[in-house]
């Protein structure tokens, strides 16, 4: 341990137990810290079943941490000792992962009736002991009682676009199991891969698990490499796996996708296509057209995947997919516009209602359950079958309004491959922001349901799709340290309005991920920025901050490189004209975090009062209105906080430039990203007028001309007295066949409307 670490723990051990706070993630139920402590040295003695599994756990992870050799004994009188004292399991007070902590001077119990409770309690213990090699390490003495609130508590890994080991999915269960994470979702099959070996299928990994490239930027560059990439798990492999988490008491639930997102197992099997293929698997992220036919044989097929999937998975969950299913192929079909007849169903999506439901009748038969992404609402839910909501909660809602068991996984709160700080400083994500304190500030149950709708809210779980992320390092680095902040928001401890207690706590762990060589964003470091409406107009107010300290961040308005001798900054900087900022956090005089840099283009409409006709939604309405005139364009390679999204609907948004002038110029910029469903507008206008009572077209741009300049639309005009300008934006409307998110509505994503 470094001596800054000792330090730092020290002295939070020294006054922070006076506060009757501690570094715990997730914070327990209720604590108590008492007078005294308890010392953990190589004398202390675990006292316990020798065989059990808890225990040997125990023993281990103390001596990685510390170096100690403790001993298991069935029973002892020493003065120094760690009890796991099992409870009976009739006392209905006991849940299967209730524990108690009880520390005195002379021992530590751990109480629980169930080796669920023991191990949550065992992962409590371990972060009460720093990382450190010494003879003596002095615990305080306390009372924790505690249970999680949700029963769910899941992290998702995507091992189907990017494969990873065994070993590093081990890791990753070790890291779940760190922060009381008892669900491990993985992603087994996609477009892009399958990466599960199915014996009476071996062409499913033989050909299917390979694919003759893949994308390399973002999906807008549509650029690839023509690198061989792919890997599978054996049987043996995943029954490791799931023996392997099942002792650290987390449930693995496989996915296997259906009936869309199926081109890998397509190219194997091209036979239980609609058109027979041939097929090849994918190389480009998104959402591919080719889907399982519902045709008898395909469901022989998946039936016979399934039995050898259930037999490697224990858990009662077998989770289907059943998102982004295209349905052009069905409607092209004549087997399917039959089966349609014959079925009596009215459109492709009862269809796919139809196949969600076959599958799930087999899966039932077999003992166990469907869970499926929000999707398989459409058409009619399969009876016993538990929805994952992640296009926002509203699936989430219905579902749990009829009965159904819910898992909430909501983009805005729960998408780790997400960016968690500015773009410019982050690796290549997916998109969209969702910084730590967003994750924190989330809650599973809706306030939309009753008290006895709330309990069909299993829990929720977080994503982490790989398109963009290629190594173990990438994945620890999306993952924390955001799980930290989703494990207290599960266990049912959290308080967004005591969110500094929270990253208190939360950065005391990036010593101990330090030691252990785990890669984690520091973007919480960073300085961040608000900006705000200059009274007046003629500019903005921008406003920069850090989570650490009100002083320390130092900038230039030049573009040159900030140090610990550039400008201090104290109050709000007033832009009044177009320049570039640049700052960074500076701590004794060491920088703390990379550049925030924001380039500023400040013109006539700046800081305007603008009317929206419709307001933004999903995770791109900060800001509102004001997002369109803040004098900060949109980065299109990196979308995230400065574009204005709007689902489904058109933007028509009205400036009023305060009094009358003379314009020559007006500009908008528009994002087109079909992967993430957002598509250029159908057309836009511009208009212009003196009073607000009739305005007058300057000109209007289709399709066609704002594919052709890349969304950057200029129209230039020559008018005077002009005191409102109007910018009408149709949305694109519904996603047509063989465009990703067919089906759907289109996202419309606008940003900075210039007027000069």
């Amino acid at each position: 341990m470094t001596s800054k670490f000792t330090f730092f723990f020290l002295l939070f051990f020294n006054i922070a137990f006076s506060q009757n706070s501690l570094p715990l993630i997730p914070q327990p139920k209720t604590m108590q810290i008492k007078d005294g402590n308890f010392s953990l040295k190589k004398e202390t003695l675990i006292v316990a079943d020798e065989d059990s599994f808890e225990a040997q756990y125990l023993q281990k992870a103390i001596q990685q941490q510390t170096g100690l050799q403790l001993k298991i004994v069935t029973a002892s009188k020493a003065d120094s000792k760690i009890i796991l004292k099992q409870m009976h399991p009739i006392d209905p007070y006991w849940s299967k992962e209730r524990y108690n902590i009880s520390i005195s001077p002379k021992e530590l119990i751990i109480t629980a009736s169930f080796n669920q409770g023991a191990f949550a309690a065992i992962q409590t213990l371990l972060q009460l002991i720093p990382l450190d090699k010494k003879e003596t390490f002095v615990l305080p003495c306390l009372n924790i009682h505690d249970e999680p609130k949700y029963t769910w508590r899941g992290m998702h890994l995507d091992c189907a676009r990017h494969f990873f080991s065994v070993d590093f999915v081990k890791k990753y269960i070790d890291y779940l199991a760190m922060y009381k994470f008892n669900t491990f979702h993985w992603h087994l099959t996609d477009d892009q891969g399958w990466r599960i070996e199915i014996k009476q299928y071996p062409k499913l990994t033989e050909v299917g698990a390979w694919r003759n490239g893949s994308m390399i930027g973002h999906y807008n560059e549509q650029r690839y490499d023509d690198k061989r990439y792919g890997g599978f798990y054996t049987q043996d492999q995943i029954k490791e796996v799931v023996a392997y988490a099942q002792q650290r008491h987390i449930t693995v639930v496989p996915e296997i996708e259906m009936p869309g997102h199926a081109v890998a197992a397509l190219a194997a099997y091209p036979q239980y296509s609609c058109t027979g293929g041939p097929f090849e698997v994918g190389k480009q992220w998104g959402v591919l057209d080719d889907v399982f036919c519902p045709k008898e044989e395909t469901f022989t097929f998946l039936e016979n995947i399934l039995t050898e999937v259930i037999a490697l998975f224990p858990s009662q969950y077998i989770h289907i997919g059943g998102d982004e299913c295209p349905k052009i192929r069905w409607k092209n079909c004549p087997h399917c516009q039959n089966l349609m007849k014959t079925e009596r169903l009215n459109d492709e999506h009862e269809l796919q209602s139809y196949f969600i439901q076959r599958i799930e009748k087999f899966v039932n038969a077999k003992g166990r359950k469907i869970i499926g992404w929000d999707e398989i609402l459409e058409g009619g839910l399969a009876p016993n079958a538990a929805v994952m909501s992640w296009r926002g909660t509203e699936g989430g809602i219905a579902a749990a309004k009829q009965k159904h068991y819910v898992v909430m996984s909501p983009g805005s709160h729960c998408y780790f491959d997400h960016y968690q700080g500015d773009p410019k400083n982050e690796p290549l994500a997916f998109g969209g922001y969702t910084p730590v304190e967003k994750v924190y500030s989330f809650n599973p149950t809706p306030k939309e349901l009753s008290t006895e709708e709330a309990k069909y809210i299993l829990g929720a779980q977080a994503n982490v799709w790989t398109e963009y992320i290629e190594t173990p390092k990438h994945v620890e680095y999306m993952i924390f340290p955001r799980m930290m902040a989703l494990s207290e928001v599960l266990w049912g401890t959290s308080n967004p309005e005591k969110y500094a207690d929270f990253q208190n706590r939360m950065i005391q762990h990036f010593s101990i991920l330090d030691k252990k060589a785990i890669n984690y964003s520091r973007a919480i470091f960073e300085v961040t920025a608000e900006v705000m409406p200059k009274p007046g107009g003629k500019g903005v107010l921008y406003l920069l901050k850090t989570n650490q300290s009100p002083i320390g961040i130092n900038y230039t308005t030049d573009g040159a490189q900030p140090t610990n001798q550039s400008k201090v900054y104290s109050q709000p900087l007033e832009i009044a004209k177009s320049q570039t900022i640049k700052a960074i956090y500076f701590e004794k005089g060491t920088a703390k975090s990379n550049i925030t840099e924001q380039q500023f283009h400040i013109h006539k409409a700046t800081s305007c009062l603008v009317s929206l006709q419709n307001q933004p939604n999903g995770n791109y309405t900060k800001g509102g209105g004001f997002t369109l005139v803040d004098g900060i364009k949109g980065d299109k390679a990196k979308f995230g906080q400065h574009w204005l999204g709007f689902s489904g609907t058109d933007l028509i948004a009205t400036i009023d430039l305060g009094n009358k002038q003379k314009i020559n110029r007006m500009e908008i910029g528009l994002l087109s990203s079909p992967s993430s469903w957002i598509y250029f507008p159908k057309k836009i206008t511009f208009w212009v007028s003196e009073d607000l009572m009739k305005f007058e077209e300057v000109k209007t741009f289709s399709l066609e001309e704002i594919q052709k300049c890349n969304g950057q639309i200029t129209v230039d005009c020559d008018k005077k007295n002009i005191q409102f300008v109007k910018v009408t934006v149709e949305n694109f409307g519904t996603i047509p066949d063989g465009q990703p998110g067919a089906g759907n509505k289109a996202w419309l994503f606008a940003d900075e409307i210039t007027v000069e």
